[in-house]
């Protein structure tokens, strides 16, 4: 009885050794070293299909300007009258890369940065139509998506359009000690094709990745280590099973003293 009981024990230890986390596996930063040189802060929004863009143009001569600054607002059917506070018109960027912009008509937008949009609106604008316009332009939708194993799975709209992965999975309440952190899926669109990028967080490489900063509309996916999906796939039998072990390996130890 008392060789059976000790081996019964011993094979529960082993479990439990196994079932635990190495610190290697969690922490941050812990591998590799880079070159400074190599590490960038510039980063710029590239405008994709399906942005909302917020284009606001201002000047002194106010009229001038006046028919580039459309107000979107809800008509009541039965009074004809405008509903609500007028607001900026958005712009939706189409499959083509293109905004039906007014007066301008169709201006091809998809693959620029805000730089190069400020350009080519000032381009066409100055002086024909408005004389040193000025040109603000916002992302209205800007977004990201984290998935898998972090506390707060979600998509999260970002309003200065600058986040970095690290600050997504923080806005994510960071990975469950359950997450893989070697192993960071980031898929991100790159003209009309799906890309994924592996990251691992252990990893200082993590900050010259191409995805260290995040792009409108990436999502970001955390994997669930073997534990984890082992967990989920056992049943409520697996439950009473380890409790039902626990209480006759209790009754046994009393017995054999």
């Amino acid at each position: 009885m008392k060789n059976w009981f000790k081996t019964v024990l011993l094979f529960c230890s082993v479990l439990f050794i196994s079932s635990c986390v190495s610190k290697k596996d969690i922490i941050y930063f812990q591998n590799d070293e880079i070159d400074q040189s190599k590490v960038s802060n510039s980063y710029k929004t590239i405008i994709k299909p399906d942005d909302l863009l917020q284009i606001t143009i201002t000047a002194l001569d106010t009229e001038a300007v006046r028919a580039f600054n459309l107000a979107a607002v809800t008509y009541s059917t039965s009074s004809n009258s405008a509903i609500g506070v007028a607001q900026q018109q958005n712009y939706l960027v189409d499959n083509n890369g293109e905004i039906d912009f007014p007066v301008l008509g169709k201006l091809k937008v998809g693959g620029l940065n805000r730089n190069e949009l400020i350009e080519l609106l000032t381009n066409k604008l100055d002086p024909n139509y408005i004389k040193n316009p000025n040109i603000n332009i916002r992302l209205a939708n800007y977004k990201v998506s984290v998935l898998g194993d972090v506390r707060l799975p979600g998509s999260y709209t970002i309003p200065n359009e600058r986040i970095t992965i690290l600050e997504a999975l923080a806005l994510a309440g960071d990975l469950n000690i359950s997450g893989k952190r070697q192993n960071i899926l980031v898929i991100r669109e790159e003209d009309g094709k799906k890309i994924q990028y592996q990251v691992d967080l252990l990893s200082k490489q993590l900050f010259i990745s191409p995805v260290y900063y995040l792009q409108q509309n990436d999502v970001v996916y955390v994997e669930p280590n073997y534990a984890r999906i082992q967990s989920a796939s056992s049943n409520s039998n697996t439950t009473l099973f380890i409790s039902i072990t626990g209480l006759f390996i209790t009754i046994v130890s009393l017995l054999i003293r």
